[in-house]
């Protein structure tokens, strides 16, 4: 099966990124509706304006800031799989994401850019060694105060390519595809409210992954453990042998972490760790909120039984005051049911082969809806969409990944509907 991405494609594929990522979708961790912001819908209903646009008549926001679309099938074979590709519209609340302007770099040839809203802001090959893999291609970043939003908006601006590619060659057989646009992944609600019902696919597809020739199959196991601690106030002039500070509490816990293990900046590969992420309060009350990581879900317990038991050490000192541990699940490591079907990793490594490239597989030091939605009946490995540098001013992408990232959806459907 032949497959060009022209001169035209590449061009769409730059307006769109270009437009989608100007529109601010920040999504908000500490809100409490859903979608987080509004202001995600303004992405969905522009979405779904250009899906009725190109013929998917049945595209839809919907009350919770999902987009949901079908591309039908155009083969008559008998029990040809329902899949779902599958993007995220909100960005992280890590950087901002407001007043993004995206500047193209052509002919990319390996030299430090200096984004001109900062200039202390320069993406170099040093920094960020993947870039070699770019010369030669037309690269887009942001221009130094925000992040771009190629998290996610490339893998959105990926599975519109696709549609596109399919309405325009007909000749290329693909069984029913279902397209799913959803908010707040980066806050981790990103399936919340998915109407899995409504869905209706076999298995499915995120597009939000790395480097070109990307496919991961595995992600962390996460849950959040937050420590609640309730101190005692008093006076500070009259507080001897009263006052309890709940802030130096806190301080004592975060003191006790591991320096030199089981955290962010001291683990690679496949180790976990255990990450505070957000501390808050008085003198009175105080609560730490962290992020708890591991590949083996047995071993997120050993990580969270320590922070209990550094809990448990430090209250000690402090008989009037106490500290409750919550934890909460967050997803699990989707190839413990992507293992199950071991089929729809094959269809997505066979399809970024026959595109030409090598494959790349790693686990995710991190999740995507995926891992969610794997465990919701839905098996979902993570394609690249080719974004870089994500959550951060120095993010980056370059146009011909995202039709590289198209590419391979085209592909994928078609051995999806001649395989099966």
């Amino acid at each position: 099966m032949e497959v060009h991405m022209t001169a035209d494609y590449l061009q769409y594929i730059e307006n769109v990124f270009c437009n989608y990522v100007k529109i601010d979708t920040e999504s908000d961790p500490f809100s409490k509706t859903y979608p987080s912001t509004e202001k995600q819908k303004n992405l969905g209903n522009l979405l779904v304006k250009e899906l009725q646009e190109m013929g998917i008549q049945d595209a839809q926001l919907d009350e919770y800031g999902y987009v949901y679309a079908t591309l039908e099938s155009n083969t008559s074979k008998a029990n040809v799989p329902v899949i779902c590709y599958c993007a995220h519209m909100d960005t992280s609340p890590d950087c901002s994401g407001k007043d993004v302007q995206p500047i193209i770099h052509r002919n990319y040839q390996g030299e430090a850019i200096v984004l001109p809203d900062d200039n202390s802001q320069i993406i170099t090959v040093d920094q960020h060694p993947k870039l070699r893999r770019q010369v030669g291609n037309d690269l887009i970043t942001a221009s130094g105060t925000t992040l771009l939003g190629a998290d996610n908006k490339a893998g959105i601006t990926a599975i519109m390519c696709a549609v596109k590619y399919f309405l325009a060659h007909p000749e290329i057989a693909h069984g029913k595809i279902r397209i799913l646009f959803t908010p707040d992944e980066e806050i981790g609600r990103g399936v919340d409210k998915v109407d899995m019902k409504k869905l209706g696919a076999d298995f499915g597809y995120t597009v939000d992954g790395e480097e070109a020739g990307s496919m991961e199959d595995e992600t962390f196991s996460a849950d959040s453990l937050t420590i609640k601690i309730q101190g005692v106030s008093a006076h500070p002039g009259f507080a001897l042998g009263k006052l309890e500070n709940a802030i130096k509490i806190a301080a004592a816990i975060l003191d006790r972490l591991p320096k030199d293990r089981l955290s962010p900046e001291t683990t690679s590969g496949r180790q976990g760790f255990v990450h505070p992420v957000h501390i808050e309060g008085g003198a009175e009350s105080a609560s730490i909120q962290f992020i708890i990581r591991d590949f083996d879900t047995k071993l997120l317990k050993e990580k969270e039984d320590l922070i209990q038991n550094i809990v448990d050490e430090v209250i000690s000192a402090y008989p009037n005051s106490k500290a409750d541990v919550i934890i909460k699940e967050q997803y699990r490591n989707m190839k413990e049911i992507i293992d199950q079907h071991p089929e729809v990793a094959e269809y997505a490594a066979r399809a970024i082969q026959e595109a030409g490239m090598e494959l790349i597989k790693h686990p995710i030091r991190g999740g995507t809806d995926g891992s969610r939605l794997s465990f919701m009946g839905l098996p979902c490995p993570n394609i690249f969409a080719g974004e870089h540098a994500f959550h951060s001013k120095h993010e980056y992408v370059s146009i011909q990944d995202m039709a590289k990232s198209a590419e391979v959806l085209v592909r994928l459907a078609n051995i999806c509907a001649t395989t099966a």
